[in-house]
């Protein structure tokens, strides 16, 4: 595998791992994970309470068995490179992203939010639905955002409107 992406800063869509199929994700949310480098680093593997996340050894970029996962999101919470995101697609049409969040002011439900993609490119608007605060001695929030449904595997970044 070539790691261009160090080089660039992003990964390409070639460099991704498979999406989970739309049945899947409208069956309910289910994480994703960007992590591609093989280094050591496993609380993803060992938070999850489903046994979703798949890792040979501890330099193994994790994988997820999509049919697994049950959506709990103890992986997000504890993954130090910002590497997950849990997706969801809604009857409705619209897509939900959950993302790590880590940018002061802390958004809040209902706030408005430009849409970033891997390469920090803007691509649309969101609306923040959801939100974990941070816990003590953290700096990372969790944020849901409702975004157009073809987006969900573009969305990495948010940032506030205005």
């Amino acid at each position: 595998m070539s790691l261009g992406y160090l080089e660039r800063g992003y990964l390409e869509k070639e460099e991704l791992p498979p999406f989970p199929s739309e049945e899947r994700l409208k069956k309910k949310t289910v994480a994703y994970i960007e992590c591609p480098q093989p280094i050591p680093c496993s609380p993803c593997f060992e938070s999850c309470p489903a046994n979703a996340i798949e890792m040979k050894n501890i330099n193994d970029p994790p994988k997820v068995d999509y049919e697994k996962c049950t959506g709990c999101m103890k992986c997000i919470r504890v993954c130090p490179g910002l590497a997950i995101f849990m997706l969801r697609l809604r009857d409705d049409g619209m897509g939900e992203v959950t993302l790590q969040y880590e940018f002061l002011p802390w958004l809040k439900k209902g706030d408005r939010v430009k849409l970033y993609n891997r390469k920090g490119e803007e691509v649309g608007e969101g609306v923040v639905n959801w939100v974990l605060p941070p816990e003590r001695n953290d700096n990372t929030s969790l944020v849901r955002v409702e975004v157009p449904a073809e987006l969900i595997f573009e969305v990495r970044a948010v940032r506030p409107v205005g």
